[in-house]
């Protein structure tokens, strides 16, 4: 929030949580859809739940007059992403319905109308046609009095590729990291130039060994030395989050040299090349697995294109027991 973020959009209530327990006023949108057992933990939160249908909304109705509260809510329309969302040319009823339960009940709130753009990095027709839908909408809504707090349908590639998606509200996401979203459409605007990684996985050298030609490395032995190596063990695998699919394929920086995985990458640990590093390797070194690295670097596209994967859930995938260090004096 010091960063300048006006509001957070969480995936579960176990991120709302999160956020709550760090501050309280600040707006939070819950994106996935509340079970019923849930709704009375989202209204003690004070998040706003995302609904599709008319008995979503009259769910948390029921829950928020047992509670004596008001439940905050936001529609989502379904344009063409086909997961959560009402389809649009049902929406402008629903949003009527809500406003009259709003009035009449008193005791829940309609915040906000949004959709999700389902090919934004790749479709540009399929793009253009879900925001014509929702500018419709939109339109609808204002022209039959209805105002809103919050209006969108951007996400990272949104912004970089749609200036006419970015309504009141946007929804950034993998460019907070300073990643370009991938995908067959190349921004026209400056945004990519200023993007910097903001993210680096690091690892540390456990162990350093010379092997004989022959020798095969890790699981199913994969790998077998072509001739005499020098070999680093990392303190890094798949239960870190770094994909085992980039196994054989992937390389990671010691002393700013690019050292190729050996074999597989196991669950805790990988072995790497450090034959051509030109400095002796020890216990302790640092590794990189992603970020940069002397005058080397390697991103999280890079990583994903070794795993078959996109840089989403590479990032992602980053597991609760790798140690988080915020830098910066707004870091949280």
């Amino acid at each position: 929030m010091n960063c300048g973020t006006n509001a957070f959009g969480v995936a579960n209530l176990h991120e709302a949580y999160d956020i709550r327990s760090r501050g309280q006023g600040w707006p939070i949108l819950m994106l996935g859809a509340c079970t019923k057992d849930e709704i009375e933990y989202a209204i003690r939160l004070k998040v706003m739940g995302t609904v599709s249908t008319l008995d979503e909304a009259e769910a948390y109705v029921a829950v928020a007059k047992k509670m004596k509260a008001t439940a905050l809510i936001q529609v989502k329309v379904d344009t063409g992403m086909g997961r959560l969302g009402i389809e649009t040319d049902e929406a402008l009823a629903l949003v009527r319905q809500l406003k009259n339960m709003e009035e009449q009940e008193g005791c829940i709130r309609l915040k906000g109308v949004y959709t999700h753009l389902a090919a934004v990095e790749d479709d540009e027709d399929f793009t253009r046609n879900q925001l014509e839908q929702f500018s419709s909408l939109v339109k609808q809504l204002l022209s039959a009095g209805i105002g809103l707090d919050y209006t969108h349908a951007s996400s990272s590639g949104g912004i970089l590729f749609e200036d006419n998606s970015l309504f009141n509200t946007t929804r950034p996401g993998l460019i907070i990291y300073g990643i370009a979203p991938t995908g067959s459409r190349v921004p026209e605007g400056k945004i990519q130039d200023f993007l910097r990684p903001a993210l680096s996985l690091k690892c540390r050298v456990s162990l350093v060994k010379n092997i004989p030609a022959g020798k095969t490395l890790s699981y199913g032995h994969t790998y077998t030395a072509p001739k005499p190596m020098k070999v680093a063990t990392l303190t890094a695998g798949y239960g870190d989050g770094y994909h085992r699919a980039a196994s054989g394929k992937g390389y990671v920086l010691i002393h700013g040299q690019r050292c190729p995985i050996l074999g597989r990458v196991t669950m805790d640990q990988m072995i790497v090349d450090v034959s051509a590093v030109p400095v002796s390797v020890r216990n302790g070194d640092e590794a990189v697995l992603i970020g940069r690295q002397g005058e080397e670097s390697i991103t999280a596209a890079q990583v994903a294109e070794w795993a078959g994967t996109i840089p989403w859930e590479i990032l992602t995938s980053i597991s609760y027991r790798v140690h988080r260090a915020y830098l910066g004096i707004s870091a949280s």
